[in-house]
């Protein structure tokens, strides 16, 4: 096509001299029609020529200009049929759209995982509104019943009393914890996290940690063993980093066996300080280590209901730690689970000091 489109011009100058040398060369009578003719083409010739090869330009101007939209209209269609839930991947584009159709079909691919990813966290949050509906009925039926009984009983013995009190109590703070996990799901929805650094003996962070949870510790019979660097000193925001390792601990109290040792390691190496949480207790399935620091990701309900949690204190100690600049993972095999953390001593690169 584009050879022809380039002929055209060059034919239009070779029909020229053709006619030039038939009209010179053969013997015309003044009085015939067709020399009549000759001699009027002959007298425009030059505007004739021109307005021929004027032609043929315009006629290749179109062809390539059009050829672009031709290739916008290949590429919008492309373009819109991605978007189409459930259709394949395009192909069989022009050869100039080769580089294009791979980018499409990729980002096709990320569409629908992006999509399957908003799916499943959907269906998880809806199941943890159905599990803390589930579990915020559970203590306040034992909270109601236990006040009814004390109510209506004239004659109740100051043991059992106290026994029932102690008991709606305990269904009360358990009521509370809930609730503050429906706070906690608005907060970690609405807003991100910021940081604000200080410089921090992280040792003694965690020292004060063990002896918070001694009460939780003795309940089960559980002792937690901490080995550190005597008053290490590290830049980080103490509070967040607080509830880190708060969920961190209080997971490895609510899932370890009765008996056991929970285990505490921190390291320093250069610039990274490394916090390793070790319980023994029920391995977790590969499967669902995979996911553990998913938004509103639960390991079975019974699990989570006994522990109280609602699937985002590890999705949230990941996020903070990911914005002090470190990293968290998680190891479970043979009935003991870790959970190992990393931060920079010195707070994450591109930050400065208060």
């Amino acid at each position: 096509m584009t050879a022809a489109l380039v002929a055209l011009p060059i034919s239009g100058i070779i029909l020229y001299q053709l006619a030039d040398f038939i009209f010179v060369s053969l013997p015309w009578q003044g009085t015939e029609p067709l020399y009549s003719l000759a001699l009027a083409v002959n007298a425009r010739r030059d505007i004739l020529l021109l307005l021929y090869i004027m032609a043929g330009v315009i006629i290749i101007i179109f062809h390539f200009w059009k050829k672009p939209f031709a290739y916008l209209d290949e590429l919008t269609e492309a373009v819109s049929s991605s978007y189409e839930p459930g259709t394949e991947e395009i192909s069989g584009l022009s050869a100039p759209l080769r580089d294009m159709e791979s980018k499409i079909n990729s980002m096709k691919r990320t569409m629908e995982r992006n999509a399957l990813a908003a799916r499943e966290a959907e269906q998880r949050k809806n199941d943890l509104v159905v599990y803390l509906a589930h579990d915020l009925k559970t203590p306040l039926t034992s909270v109601i019943g236990y006040l009814t009984l004390l109510r209506d009983e004239k004659e109740i013995s100051p043991e059992l009393r106290e026994k029932y009190l102690s008991i709606s109590l305990d269904k009360a703070e358990r009521l509370e914890d809930l609730i503050n996990e429906f706070f906690e799901i608005t907060r970690f929805n609405l807003s991100h996290l910021t940081l604000e650094l200080s410089r921090v003996n992280l040792t003694r962070m965690l020292e004060q940690l063990v002896f918070e949870f001694k009460p939780m510790l003795e309940e089960k019979e559980l002792q937690c063993r901490l080995r550190a660097p005597a008053d290490l000193m590290c830049r980080l925001d103490a509070d967040k980093m607080q509830r880190v390792f708060d969920n961190l601990l209080r997971n490895a109290v609510n899932y370890s066996f009765r008996g056991t040792v929970i285990e505490i390691e921190v390291e320093r190496e250069r610039d990274e300080v490394t916090v390793v949480f070790t319980n023994s207790g029920s391995t977790i399935p590969a499967e669902s280590l995979e996911r553990i620091f998913e938004q509103f990701f639960r390991l079975d309900a019974a699990r989570s209901s006994r522990g109280g949690g609602a699937g985002l204190g590890l999705a949230i100690a990941r996020e903070i730690v990911q914005l002090h600049g470190g990293d968290i993972t998680a190891v479970s095999r043979d009935e003991m689970t870790s959970f190992l953390l990393t931060i920079p001593a010195e707070g994450k690169k591109g930050t400065e000091a208060p």
